[in-house]
């Protein structure tokens, strides 16, 4: 069984993105950034993925700096370093590549201890996607809503 702890979701890229693949990948940080992360103190919101070359970078992304570090903390929003295989990489660039397609952080988590990051492979939503979506869940939520007072 394999000890996983959610640290951060990115609702955002949810709801703006259809997310159609999705793969795990390491993140290259500081001791001060983990220590922050285990805190909880991260922001997701308006992060994204480059290719630049054969390295993968995860900008944007916001580690507040760690309150008992001291010149050890690095630049919060600094472009990290993702670790991915060359095989990997290039899977991800060739999707990429196709018309109307990003590379989205999900989800930041802990597994054994190390600082993974689920990187999807999204195709951004139209306004009225995104109202269906929305429509969905509420309908969804009605109905769950019913078969719990039909059930009382």
């Amino acid at each position: 069984m394999s000890e996983i702890k959610i640290v951060s979701t990115n609702k955002k890229a949810y709801h703006d993105y259809f997310i159609e693949d999705s793969i795990e990948a390491g993140i290259v940080l500081v001791g001060s950034e983990v220590k922050s992360i285990r805190l909880g103190a991260i922001n997701m919101k308006d992060t994204y993925c480059l290719i630049r070359g054969d390295v993968v970078e995860l900008i944007n992304l916001h580690i507040s700096p760690y309150e008992k570090g001291s010149y050890f903390n690095e630049d919060s929003r600094r472009a990290r370093k993702l670790l991915l295989k060359k095989a990997e990489i290039n899977k991800l660039r060739g999707k990429v590549e196709q018309k109307g397609y990003t590379l989205v952080p999900t989800k930041i988590y802990f597994k054994h201890g190390l600082v993974k990051v689920e990187i999807g492979v999204a195709k951004g939503k139209e306004l009225h996607d995104k109202r269906q979506s929305l429509q969905e869940k509420q309908q969804t939520r009605q109905i769950e809503r019913d078969l719990k007072n039909y059930n009382r």
